[in-house]
């Protein structure tokens, strides 16, 4: 199967983790009010956020993809990368959460910057393969 028939499915099923996240931060947000600190719930928020607009942003990603008339091989790399970053950025997020103090730098943190590299490079990448191709 060609790489933009596998990811998009991939990105989609992984919009029900997202979803499932909703549900676990309006539990939080309304009956367990005293289990999240401001601390934690705005890196909650802020992880569950990144990972829902960027998954969306991922499904536009793969569908551009085949018009940068890149190989498979680059195509997988592409929206690999891609795919990484989105959970590196957003995991980093919930990472930091449970591992990072507030005014400070975490693992949580560090992984986050990792992603959003990722997904700047997996952007132009396209970009550059969508100016060569017009």
């Amino acid at each position: 199967m060609e790489p933009t028939e596998i990811l998009p499915i991939v990105a989609i099923l992984s919009l029900v983790t997202v979803e499932f996240g909703g549900h676990a931060l309006l539990r939080f947000a309304t009956t367990g009010r005293d289990r999240l600190s401001t601390f934690r719930e705005r890196f909650f928020r802020a992880g569950h956020a990144h990972a829902g607009v960027l998954l969306v942003l991922s499904l536009v990603y793969l569908l551009y993809l085949p018009r940068a008339g890149f190989s498979d091989g680059l195509e997988w790399l592409c929206g690999g990368v891609l795919l990484v970053g989105v959970l590196a950025q957003s995991g980093g997020f919930f990472l930091h959460l449970g591992v990072g103090r507030e005014g400070r730098r975490s693992a949580g943190t560090a992984l986050i910057r990792v992603g959003a590299l990722l997904l700047a490079a997996a952007l132009i990448a396209l970009a550059a393969g969508l100016i060569k191709a017009a």
